[in-house]
């Protein structure tokens, strides 16, 4: 690939991943409808599986779109967040690089929740998170090692 190409590449990476992380906060800190708004009473978990346990206990009566928002929407939340990186910096191609810093993004935003009150501090959110970011690390090797294999078949 000529270095012109992959720079356009890494520059429009660049600009997606701002507005990735702009849409994030507002929905992590803004958004009233996904319920961030501020809380009344201090809260944390710091029990592992705790509230996905609860979620997936009472999903029944919770309804299946809140337990998508707090399960799925925790994992899907984060999987740019490792899709990306990789585009952007040669350095963050490592799958314990993208982990590492998905694990401390997250946990920045965590320890922000906790400080603002604008959502609870919850490590389950921490373990969703980080997941994300590894799927989305898969995701991106996924389609770079897809992109390889179209070129040793054109090769023949």
């Amino acid at each position: 690939m000529k270095k012109s190409t992959k720079n356009r590449i890494r520059v429009i990476g660049v600009i997606l991943f701002f507005l990735y992380l702009a849409v994030l906060t507002y929905f992590l800190f803004f958004s009233e409808k996904y319920g961030r708004t501020a809380e009344r009473e201090f809260s944390y978990n710091l029990t592992p599986f705790l509230e996905i346990r609860r979620f997936w206990n009472y999903r029944e009566f919770l309804g299946l779109k809140a337990v998508f928002i707090n399960l799925a929407g925790n994992v899907l939340a984060f999987v740019p967040f490792g899709a990306i990186l990789p585009v952007i910096s040669r350095r963050m191609r490592g799958f314990f690089r993208v982990m590492l810093l998905g694990f401390s993004f997250s946990l920045l935003v965590e320890c922000t929740q906790l400080v603002t009150q604008v959502g609870t501090f919850d490590v389950d959110d921490l373990m969703l998170n980080t997941l994300g970011g590894c799927l989305g690390y898969a995701l991106h090797r996924l389609v770079v090692s897809g992109g390889k294999h179209e070129k040793e078949k054109k090769r023949r």
